[in-house]
């Protein structure tokens, strides 16, 4: 049996598409495609910043040390819901890192694992990650609750939420470097 040539090409796109979609190497591949369409998040218009008005939030880190989300109220807080296994968190976790550097003495970092801990501790060592990864030990507050990950927040010093970003985006733009100025220096 012989195949024309639309037939090789079609078997080799079909192989392709499954290379992606069901192996290591489109893991990569999904992560590398999540840098390259990063954008940077919007800030929400005034009228459509919610407050989070429930700040009872029981956390815990890898080590079992607790953190109540109350300690955070009236300081600026980005909180990053986020997994090993999810290609979009993969690969904003870079710019996280960065804005994390720069900004871990003015903001309250708190990135949120939707994993295991052995999982979350060896993926850190791998990467070189040093942003604090917390596990929720109670629900979080409604309204920064979401299915999607990764979804990060940035809640400004009124306990509004001036950013609600769901799927992967570029934290270290300058733009989420003004907007956090702004509301550090509020």
């Amino acid at each position: 049996m012989k195949f024309s040539k639309k037939q090789w090409i079609n078997g080799v796109f079909i192989i392709g598409i499954l290379l992606i979609l069901f192996t290591p190497v489109g893991f990569h591949a999904r992560v590398f495609v999540g840098r390259l369409l990063a954008t940077s998040a919007a800030v929400l218009k005034t009228e459509l910043q919610v407050p989070v008005e429930n700040y009872n939030w029981q956390l815990t880190d890898a080590n079992g040390t607790n953190f109540n989300f109350a300690d955070a109220k009236g300081k600026v807080v980005l909180i990053n819901f986020w997994a090993t296994w999810c290609p979009p968190c993969v690969a904003e976790m870079p710019s996280l890192q960065k804005l994390y550097n720069d900004y871990s003495d003015k903001v309250i970092f708190m990135f949120v694992a939707q994993d295991k801990v052995e999982a979350v501790s060896a993926f850190m060592a791998k990467k070189e990650y040093t942003f604090p990864v917390f596990y929720s030990k109670t629900k979080a507050p409604g309204v920064l609750s979401s299915k999607t990950i990764p979804t990060t927040y940035v809640i400004n010093k009124e306990g509004k939420i001036s950013i609600a970003k769901t799927g992967v985006a570029n934290w270290n733009s300058d733009k989420t470097r003004a907007v956090l100025d702004r509301l550090l220096a509020e």
